[in-house]
């Protein structure tokens, strides 16, 4: 499975942006999927996720009730509606994909197996 994110750019603070992830090789079938983000000196942080069945996606404290992700499995895509955006939420965001994974991994980047190349988000004050 190869991943290509997009949808990053430059948001003033309040405002929204939508990032999305495709399958360019491979798909999306069977595969939790997710959003990390990362900033320079720290670790990847985990955002949101989403199961093959759709039910019950799951989210960091600090995105919850501003953030939405969603998956079109026909499509193969993954997206991440952003709103309310904040400085802090400034940061490259990865898409990720793992084939299996049990519930306590879902936050943990190494056990996801595939990554997007990442999209840059930054958000003004």
């Amino acid at each position: 499975v190869q991943l290509q994110a997009c949808g990053g750019g430059l948001v003033q603070a309040g405002g929204s942006l939508r990032l999305s992830c495709a399958a360019s090789v491979g798909t999306f079938r069977g595969y939790t999927l997710a959003w990390f983000r990362q900033t320079t000196g720290k670790e990847r942080e985990f955002v949101a996720g989403i199961k093959w069945t759709n039910s019950n996606p799951f989210y960091a404290d600090s995105v919850k009730g501003r953030f939405t992700i969603s998956r079109d499995n026909a499509k193969t895509t993954l997206h991440l509606q952003m709103n309310s955006l904040q400085p802090e939420d400034t940061a490259i965001y990865y898409c990720a994909a793992a084939q299996r994974i049990i519930h306590s991994q879902l936050g943990v980047p190494s056990a996801y197996d595939y990554w997007g190349q990442g999209t840059k988000v930054t958000v003004s004050s």
